[in-house]
């Protein structure tokens, strides 16, 4: 059986969703939780790094093990492992025992992003994968979108217990879809051998390489500050703006309808101005908009619109780098894009973790550590991109 580009689109979209759904449907809740468990915000906020660190991880197993084996079989067991933690997580009695079941979500749950990218890579080429992920990525923006608006009113109606209860349903329905009715895309001569030697030597391949390097860094930096958007706007909107939790993600989609557009543009004119002069234009967009941020902050100027319009544009920038820094990375490496897959995704969760531990103990009941964060990254994804990609084309040239 021979899925089509859309339902293809539609399949890895549910997958690539399972992040965000993970992270922002819940984040309106984080406040109640602070209150549940009688703890402070750097200790919620740590919910979300170890979901993070979990889903870095996991993702250098996840890839070679996808290359070995399919897809397949690895997506069904992730999202059945994702299901059974999401399911603790709603029954978690202490903050530490969220973490720790938050960890292990992020373990399964980690599966479906790295090998849905993988599984679009086994069927086209760079170009037209660049093209589909840029819409996957537009179409993902949905649940972002959605579920923090979700998340505030199952708080509102329920407790942040039912918000994992969701998930569980979420998880267990993927897990049968892609058992029962997904073929496997991986051709048996593209699988590698699962074996500690080769996979280390193709992680330091893919180290040593500047392109790739170049790519995984300007989007880890980009996507870091977005993250700091996330692990730090709940508490920004329902503390400081004193806006309630219903109504939080209205506010959350200032963000997404900036990485919607962004996204949804480079898939429109990904084939008119290619891979690289896309991410360039993204990388343009972040850092004008960190610089605009950090006025913000010398001036203290914390209202909504001078806080909440440049990250807007940051988070348009977000969107374009994203599936073009992707498929920019993936694109050398059809032999081993499972492993490449997951390497770019473990450092650019593990550069996001660092960001959202660091907003959620700077956080002094204003937005200066969440803006500080973005802005600061909003510098760094061009660097990277300069240093490691167009100086050393200069310098061949």
């Amino acid at each position: 059986m021979v899925l089509s580009s859309r339902v293809m689109i539609v399949l890895v979209t549910l997958l690539v969703a399972l992040g965000p759904l993970s992270t922002d449907m819940y984040l309106p809740s984080l406040p109640a939780m602070m209150e549940f468990f009688s703890v402070e915000v750097d200790q919620v906020q740590l919910t979300l790094s170890s979901f993070l660190i979990g889903f870095a991880l996991s993702q250098l197993i996840y890839g070679p093990l996808a290359d070995r084996f399919g897809r397949k079989p690895v997506i069904a067991g992730g999202m059945l492992l994702f299901a059974l933690a999401s399911l603790g997580c709603a029954f978690a009695e202490s903050i530490e025992a969220l973490i720790i079941w938050r960890f292990l979500q992020a373990l399964g749950g980690c599966a479906g992003p790295v090998l849905g990218r993988a599984m679009i890579r086994d069927l086209y080429s760079p170009l037209e994968s660049a093209r589909l992920l840029s819409f996957v990525a537009s179409a993902m923006s949905l649940a972002p979108a959605i579920g923090p608006l979700l998340g505030g009113y199952l708080v509102l109606w329920f407790d942040w217990q039912a918000i994992f209860i969701l998930l569980v349903l979420y998880g267990l329905a993927l897990s049968l879809i892609f058992t029962f009715k997904v073929p496997e895309t991986l051709p048996q001569e593209n699988r590698q051998p699962f074996r500690l030697k080769p996979t280390l030597a193709n992680y330091g391949a893919l180290l040593r390489n500047p392109h790739y390097m170049g790519y995984v860094f300007s989007c880890a930096f980009a996507y870091s500050g977005l993250f700091a958007f996330i692990s730090g706007s709940s508490f920004v909107v329902i503390d400081y703006f004193q806006v309630p939790e219903q109504y939080f993600g209205y506010f959350f989609l200032v963000a997404i309808v900036g990485y919607i557009t962004g996204s949804f543009l480079a898939g429109r004119y990904s084939r008119r101005l290619g891979l690289d002069t896309l991410v360039k234009l993204g990388l343009a967009a972040v850092l004008l908009s960190g610089v605009v941020i950090s006025s913000v902050v010398m001036l203290e100027w914390y209202q909504v619109l001078p806080v909440f319009m440049p990250i807007y544009f940051f988070c348009c920038g977000v969107g374009v780098i994203m599936p073009q820094s992707m498929a920019g990375a993936l694109a050398p490496f059809a032999h081993m894009a499972g492993t490449a897959s997951a390497l770019f995704g473990f450092l650019q969760m593990s550069c996001a973790a660092v960001v959202g531990i660091w907003v959620g103990h700077s956080y002094d009941s204003s937005p200066e550590g969440m803006l500080s964060a973005i802005a600061l990254m909003g510098l760094l994804a061009p660097c990277a991109y300069f240093l490691l990609i167009e100086r050393r084309e200069g310098r061949e040239e």
